[in-house]
């Protein structure tokens, strides 16, 4: 499916006096972020991004329970928060809706990055694991109007992730661990949840525009 494919598809779920939410989910490095903040430029101002990345559990809290060398695994969320935002963005009388960003570069979260004003029709909200069925990630795909599967070769993706982690400060030796351990344990997980999606989506075929 094209690019200008899926812009006619999102652009259908932009109702006026209402408010639908979009998923784009996917193993890690298949290029849901970058999928959803293209559909977001394209259906600006109808559309804003929030992106499960905000929810990530500090780092300080990462290592006090044990789980630093597994960041981004489901358990390295605050995955009720993430649901609750969902729910206060389906509600027709929330208003404007505050939502948390990612850094990556300093690997944490930042605080009301977003804010979703009450009159904006479709919310694209991207993440791993949008489609688990486990408590309390289960609770999400109900809150989505259509969930959309990124999904791409596994050699492109692992090269994807090996690059990202390289320019984020990993050495080369160390992105490549990275890849090849915790986040291709992820990729697994998710890659159970693809027969949930409503839609499976190519990354390889996507001719995105530029930003």
């Amino acid at each position: 499916m094209t690019f200008d494919a899926l812009i006619r598809q999102a652009r259908g779920l932009v109702v006026p006096g209402g408010r639908r939410l979009l998923g784009i989910t996917g193993p890690p490095g298949a290029g849901k972020s970058t999928l959803a903040e293209a559909l977001v430029r394209a259906l600006a101002p109808d559309a804003v991004l929030v992106g499960m990345d905000g929810f990530h559990l500090s780092g300080d809290e990462l290592h006090r329970r044990g789980l630093a060398r597994r960041k981004g695994a489901p358990e390295t969320f605050d995955a009720a928060a993430y649901v609750d935002l969902l729910r206060s963005l389906r509600s027709p009388s929330a208003g404007d809706v505050a939502a948390p960003g990612f850094d990556r570069a300093r690997e944490e979260t930042v605080p009301a990055a977003v804010v979703v004003g009450a009159a904006v029709p479709l919310v694209v909200t991207e993440g791993n694991y949008l489609l688990l069925d486990t408590p309390p990630w289960s609770s999400i795909a109900e809150l989505l109007d259509e969930c959309w599967y990124v999904d791409l070769r596994p050699d492109l993706r692992v090269d994807r992730l090996v690059e990202r982690h390289a320019a984020y400060g990993k050495s080369r030796a160390e992105a490549w661990a990275w890849a090849g351990g915790s986040d291709a344990h992820n990729a697994d997980l998710v890659a159970g949840t693809r027969g949930r999606a409503s839609l499976i989506v190519d990354a390889s075929a996507l001719d995105l525009p530029p930003e």
